[in-house]
């Protein structure tokens, strides 16, 4: 009679350690969703740059990239938005029709950004479902990156024609 036992008892353990492995064969890609990029703040994106060999692109219009930018960052609008920017830019000027711009190598470091988040996240997933394995959204676009006190590069004419009088003097 123990003999039934064992043999039920190890058949049993059998049945669970086959279950269990069956179990772990199914891709959790079938359950979750993957989005392909990283949200980073901008003290995060802020180390990013400084390991260099990072492709910075800017998603903004042209007038939002005249006003201020991150140095380095390579214009790229995603869309026209004309709230920010009178001029409506053709679709092959746009972000979907010119990723051959983008590093050819595709495990290189692309640290994406727009005005406050949605565009740059919108792109990073264009991005990442190209291929690219290191990208990066700055949450809260520039003007987080502002906020943050991180420099930016930018056009004092553009800065004083936006700004006439200086609050601060």
């Amino acid at each position: 009679m123990n003999k039934q036992y064992l043999s039920g008892f190890t058949i049993l353990i059998a049945l669970l350690i086959i279950a269990q492995g069956i179990a772990g064969a199914v891709p959790e890609t079938d359950c979750t969703i993957s989005v392909g990029y990283q949200n980073v703040t901008p003290c995060v994106a802020s180390e990013i740059l400084e390991q260099k060999c990072v492709f910075i692109l800017d998603v903004r219009t042209p007038a939002e990239y005249k006003y201020g930018h991150i140095g380095g960052a390579k214009l790229i609008p995603l869309k026209n938005v004309p709230a920010y920017d009178p001029v409506n830019l053709s679709d092959s000027q746009l972000l979907p029709n010119r990723m051959d711009e983008l590093p050819k190598n595709k495990d290189m470091k692309v640290l994406v950004y727009c005005k406050a988040g949605n565009r740059g996240a919108a792109a990073s997933q264009l991005i990442a479902d190209a291929g690219y394995k290191n990208v990066y959204n700055i949450q809260g676009g520039i003007n987080s990156w502002v906020n943050a006190g991180c420099p930016i590069v930018f056009d004092p004419t553009e800065w004083t024609a936006s700004y006439p009088s200086n609050p601060m003097t």
